[in-house]
C-alpha cells in the first residue's frame, strides 16, 4: 500500500513538472525564433529588412514575456516548488524560471516590446554610424537605450541596490561594483606599470609578415581548419561572417559562430579560435539541460573564460603550433614560408597597445575592458552625457594604453554591445580572462598540458573542461564551478602572475613574478 502511494506521489510530481516543462518549452521556442532573427540580422539579412524584422522580433519578445509571466507557468511553478524530490537540474530550471518571471513581470508589456524593437533596429543604426565614423548619428539611439536600461533596472532593483549592480547581475552573479572595483584596481595597479616596462624593453619582435597577401578564400579555409582542429563540430554548427564576430546557440546540436577577414591574418585566426571556445562550451552542455532555461553557459564571465582559454592559454602557446604550423606555411607559402615557428609565435604574442579591443594583445586586453567598465558606471550611476563619450573614451585610452583614437569608428563605436543594450557585459571579458588563468594553473598541476598540445591531443583538455564546466550549463554559478574545479574561490592573482611570467620572459624583464 505504501509503495503504491509513493508511486502515485512520484507520478504526481512528474505530471506537475512535465506540465511546467510543456509551458517552458513554448517559451524557449519563442526565444529560439528570436535568436534566429538576431543571427540573420548580423549575417545574411538585407539592409532594408531592419524595420520590418524589428516588429516581428518585438512581437516574439512580447509573446515570450506574456507566456513567462502568465497564469499557467505561475501555477505550475508554485506546485513544483512544493516538491522535495527534484533533481539538481530540475531545481535549477525552477530557479531560473522564477527569476526570469520576476524580472519580466515588473516591466510593462508595451515598454518591453518597444525596447525589443529598438534593440533590433539599433544594431543597424550602430553599424551604419560606425561605417560613416559618425557618433552623432548613433547617440540619440544610445541615449534611449540607456534610459530603458535604467528604467528596467529600477523596476528590478531591491531596496538600496545600485542600478549598475542590477545590470551586472544579469551577466555575472556574485560580482557587484564593489568586487569589480577591487578586481580592476588590482589590474590597473599591476598591469599599467608592467606595460610601461615592456614598452621600454629593448626586445624587438617583428610581426610585419602577419599583414599582406593573405587571400580571403585561403583565410576561410584556415578558419575552417583551425575551428575543427580546436574542437568545433561542423555537423552541429556553422561558421559565417559578420561585422563583429560572435557565437550563438539554439541548442547543443546547433551552435553558430562568425568571424571577419582582414588584411592581418591573425585577426580572423584568433577570432575563430576565440569563438570556437564559446561554441565548444555550448556543444558540451548536457543533453538533459539543452533547450531549457539552464541549457547555456553559467555566466558571461564563465563563457568568456572558455573563449579566452582557447584563444590565449592554448592558441598563443608555442606547443599548440608545433604539430600544425607546417600546415599554415603550406597554405600561405609566400607570407610564412620563410618564417620560423618561433618567429610566428613571438609575433602573435607581441605586445602593442592599440585601439581595437578585439584585436588587442593578451596583456593589454583587460585595459580595454577597464575603459568600458569605468564609462558604463558613469553612464548608469553618474548620468554621464552620451555626447561626452567620444572624448572621455579617447582620454582613458591615452591614459591607460598611450594611444588615442582618431575617429569614433576606432573609438567609442567599435563595439556592438551598447547598441544591444548589454550594459554590465564588458566586465565579464576581464573576469573570463582571470577565470581562464586560474583554470590553466589547476590543469598544469594535474595533466601534462604542454605535452598534450604538442601531440595535438586537445580532446583530453576539452574533456577536463567538459567534465568540470561545460556539462553543467547554467545549473551552477561561476564561482561554484571554479571552486569545484580548482579547490578555491575566484583568485585574480593567478591572472596577474600568468601575464607577468609569460610576458616578462618574452620581453626579458627581471623580477617578473
Amino acid at each position: 500500500m505504501n509503495q503504491e502511494y509513493s508511486q502515485k506521489e512520484e507520478n504526481g510530481k512528474e505530471r506537475k513538472y512535465q506540465q511546467l516543462q510543456l509551458w517552458l518549452e513554448r517559451a524557449m521556442a519563442l526565444q529560439t525564433a528570436n535568436i534566429l532573427f538576431e543571427w540573420d540580422n548580423e549575417t545574411l539579412a538585407p539592409k532594408q529588412a531592419g524595420a520590418c524584422t524589428a516588429k516581428v522580433q518585438g512581437a516574439l519578445a512580447l509573446a515570450y514575456q506574456e507566456l513567462m509571466t502568465g497564469e499557467e507557468i505561475g501555477k505550475y511553478l508554485e506546485l513544483c516548488e512544493q516538491e522535495t524530490e527534484l533533481s539538481e537540474a530540475e531545481v535549477a530550471i525552477l530557479r531560473e524560471a522564477k527569476e526570469e518571471r520576476k524580472e519580466l513581470a515588473c516591466i510593462p508589456p508595451k515598454e518591453y516590446r518597444d525596447y525589443q524593437e529598438l534593440i533590433s533596429e539599433s544594431a543597424r543604426i550602430w553599424a551604419q554610424a560606425r561605417e560613416n565614423q559618425d557618433f552623432e548619428a548613433f547617440a540619440p539611439t544610445l541615449e534611449t537605450i540607456i534610459q530603458y536600461q535604467k528604467k528596467f533596472a529600477s523596476y528590478q532593483a531591491k531596496k538600496g541596490q545600485r542600478l549598475y549592480d542590477v545590470m551586472l547581475d544579469h551577466y555575472e552573479k556574485g560580482f557587484s561594483v564593489k568586487k569589480l572595483d577591487e578586481f580592476f584596481q588590482l589590474l590597473k595597479k599591476e598591469l599599467v606599470p608592467f606595460l610601461h616596462q615592456i614598452m621600454e624593453s629593448k626586445v624587438e619582435i617583428l610581426d610585419d609578415f602577419l599583414e599582406g597577401d593573405y587571400p580571403q578564400q585561403e583565410q576561410k579555409k584556415l578558419a575552417e581548419f583551425i575551428a575543427e582542429y580546436v574542437g568545433f563540430d561542423f555537423e552541429k554548427g556553422v561558421l559565417a561572417e559578420s561585422a563583429h564576430p560572435f557565437t550563438t546557440n539554439l541548442h547543443n546540436r546547433d551552435v553558430r559562430m562568425t568571424t571577419h577577414y582582414k588584411k592581418r591574418m591573425d585577426s580572423s585566426l584568433f577570432s575563430v579560435i576565440h569563438e570556437t571556445g564559446h561554441a565548444i562550451y555550448e556543444l558540451g552542455v548536457a543533453d538533459e539541460l539543452t533547450q531549457t532555461l539552464v541549457g547555456q553557459g553559467a555566466s558571461m564571465g564563465m563563457h568568456e573564460s572558455q573563449s579566452r582559454f582557447f584563444e590565449n592559454i592554448i592558441g598563443r602557446n608555442e606547443a599548440f603550433w608545433e604539430p600544425i604550423y607546417p600546415k599554415l606555411q603550406e597554405m600561405f607559402p609566400k607570407m610564412l614560408g620563410n618564417v620560423s615557428r618561433e618567429e610566428f609565435v613571438k609575433a602573435i604574442n607581441k605586445v602593442q597597445p592599440g585601439l581595437i579591443r578585439t584585436e588587442s594583445d593578451e596583456l593589454t586586453y583587460s585595459l580595454h575592458v577597464l575603459v568600458r567598465y569605468e564609462l558604463e558606471k558613469q553612464l548608469i550611476e553618474e548620468n554621464l552625457d552620451v555626447k561626452e563619450l567620444p572624448e572621455l573614451w579617447a582620454d582613458k585610452y591615452e591614459e591607460y594604453l598611450g594611444v588615442r583614437p582618431k575617429n569614433p569608428a576606432e573609438g567609442v563605436l567599435q563595439d556592438i554591445h551598447w547598441a544591444q543594450g548589454s550594459f554590465g557585459y564588458f566586465p565579464s571579458y576581464a573576469l573570463g580572462s582571470a577565470f581562464a588563468a586560474q583554470m590553466a594553473a589547476y590543469m598544469k598541476k594535474n595533466i601534462d598540458f604542454e605535452a598534450l598540445l604538442r601531440e595535438g591531443e586537445l580532446g583530453v583538455i576539452r574533456e577536463v573542461l567538459r567534465r568540470h564546466i561545460h556539462q553543467f550549463g547554467k545549473m551552477r554559478d561561476s564561482r561554484r564551478l571554479l571552486r569545484d574545479m580548482t579547490g578555491e574561490d575566484f583568485n585574480p592573482q593567478y591572472y596577474v602572475a600568468y601575464l607577468k611570467e609569460k610576458y616578462g620572459k618574452l620581453y626579458q624583464i627581471e623580477g617578473r613574478s
